[in-house]
């Protein structure tokens, strides 16, 4: 009989133990207050893996907020214009931006630190750097004086050189050559002969087709694909030298960042590590199966000239050298890089490099 009584006791409390733990987490949630963010993408919506992994950002940080913290995503032009997102969250239209750093090296060459340079680092070395190699810091103390708190948000992984109307044989071919191209790498190609010009994605295909430019790089082939460059622009050269690894940025303006609850900056930290590796793997996975599709289409696959190659080699390590010179915002996170930098491929040199090019060989031979 005491028996019964003592095990009818001890499932009465586990019953106010197990409505106890029902309760805890509304409770909580019930604390928390509710956020909206507005966060401007430099990107189309027609691009669901760049464009997308803001929305996927974004989702994962109302999860992990039970749905209190909402960031909505405005496409390029919705709100302010791709290139205009930085602005927008300094003079803060917008509490957070998703856009690719270098396209502000207007404004400083050092934004390009945050997304690529020519002849830089690939996409685990770029990750490395960030996270354990001091690159975060040195950039989150390049963006104080732009008011915002900088995350790694995304990758693309090496991207494409870009497609040209006519096909590209010598260095003479690049002379006069007006070429869409982000970052750094209009300034390494101006060296060369090449004009180069910044467009938004979305206004690149009109550009190509009006013959307004002559070539334009973007990612590679997934979303390449989607804009339809090859109808316009047959010739697909590789590699993009210039983004061997290219990480796309979110931008928190530092007054709507430092009024958030500690929660939810580790919300926004977890999400974008998250969405870091999401972006990747989405880019990774389609890629293969998009440049099959656009040699189909009559895309003429080729890589750059060798000649090509070295000339923009020395033209970037020569900008890079007198950049550092007069700029000491520049110099000092490129200090710290180019060391980082040279480590990292001695490194991926001894395995890294030997098993990927063993295993192309392999491919080469139809033996995969």
């Amino acid at each position: 009989m005491q028996r019964r009584k003592f095990l009818r006791a001890a499932a009465s409390g586990g019953a106010v133990v197990a409505a106890a733990g029902t309760l805890a987490a509304p409770a909580v949630a019930q604390s928390m207050p509710e956020v909206k963010w507005r966060m401007a993408s430099s990107f189309p919506k027609s691009l669901d893996a760049i464009y997308g992994a803001g929305e996927y950002f974004a989702k994962r940080v109302a999860i992990l907020t039970d749905n209190k913290f909402q960031i909505r995503s405005f496409a390029a032009g919705e709100i302010v214009p791709g290139l205009q997102v930085l602005d927008a969250v300094q003079n803060e239209t917008v509490e957070c931006g998703h856009t690719g750093a270098y396209y502000y090296v207007g404004k400083d060459p050092t934004f390009a630190f945050d997304t690529a340079l020519p002849f830089g680092l690939n996409t685990r070395q770029h990750n490395a750097w960030v996270y354990h190699g001091g690159g975060l810091e040195l950039m989150r103390d390049f963006y104080k004086d732009y008011k915002l708190t900088s995350f790694l948000v995304g990758h693309t992984g090496a991207q494409m050189g870009g497609w040209f109307r006519k096909e590209i044989k010598s260095l003479d071919d690049l002379k006069g050559l007006k070429f869409r191209v982000g970052g750094f790498a209009g300034q390494v190609l101006a060296r060369l002969g090449v004009v180069p010009q910044q467009i938004a994605a979305g206004d690149i295909y009109p550009a190509l087709e009006k013959g307004t430019i002559d070539a334009a790089e973007w990612v590679g082939p997934y979303d390449d694909l989607k804009l339809g460059f090859y109808k316009v622009a047959p010739y697909y050269y590789y590699p993009g030298w210039w983004e061997g690894s290219t990480a796309v940025s979110l931008y928190c303006g530092d007054k709507a960042y430092a009024a958030l609850p500690a929660m939810y900056k580790e919300a926004i930290a977890v999400a974008a590590g998250d969405t870091v590796g999401w972006s990747l793997a989405k880019y990774d996975a389609q890629n293969p199966r998009s440049l099959r599709e656009l040699i189909a289409g009559g895309a003429k696959v080729l890589p750059f000239p060798q000649a090509m190659m070295e000339a923009a080699f020395t033209a970037a390590n020569d900008i890079y050298n007198e950049t550092a010179a007069k700029n000491p915002k520049f110099k000092k996170v490129y200090d710290s890089w180019k060391p980082f930098r040279a480590e990292e491929v001695l490194w991926f040199r001894v395995v890294e490099n030997t098993f990927d090019n063993f295993m192309a060989r392999l491919s080469a031979a139809d033996k995969l």
